[in-house]
């Protein structure tokens, strides 16, 4: 990946989920610095991944890849730690004053029962 090219200021994202039966489109707006944050880890994570595929094809010991794991398993819940903390300060704030917060926190507990163990 490039950094933050291609990148805009305001970027929205739809995401729909079918949660009994009821189709819902809930907008996001990020802001480029937050996209890049997250774009970046990502694409560290990413380049973490196949530095452990490449141990594994070269039989690298188990635990040395099973450590390389659990770094990877850090990354990723640092990850979803900043996209959740963003979701609680700018999504569930503008639920709030567009009057829709209950429908937007039975969203979020819909996800985080998928999400958490």
């Amino acid at each position: 990946m490039n950094g933050s090219k291609g990148l805009v200021p305001e970027h929205t994202h739809h995401h729909t989920s079918n949660h009994d039966s009821e189709e819902s489109v809930h907008p996001h707006v990020h802001s480029e610095e937050s996209l890049r944050r997250i774009v970046n880890r990502l694409s560290r994570i990413e380049g973490h991944i196949r530095g452990i595929k490449t141990m594994v094809q070269q039989n690298s010991s188990c635990p040395d890849v099973l450590l390389q794991i659990a770094a990877v398993r850090g990354a990723i819940d640092k990850v979803a730690r900043i996209i959740l903390d963003e979701h609680l300060t700018e999504c569930i704030g503008r639920a709030a004053q567009k009057g829709n917060l209950e429908l937007e926190i039975e969203q979020l507990k819909a996800a985080l029962d998928r999400f958490l163990p």
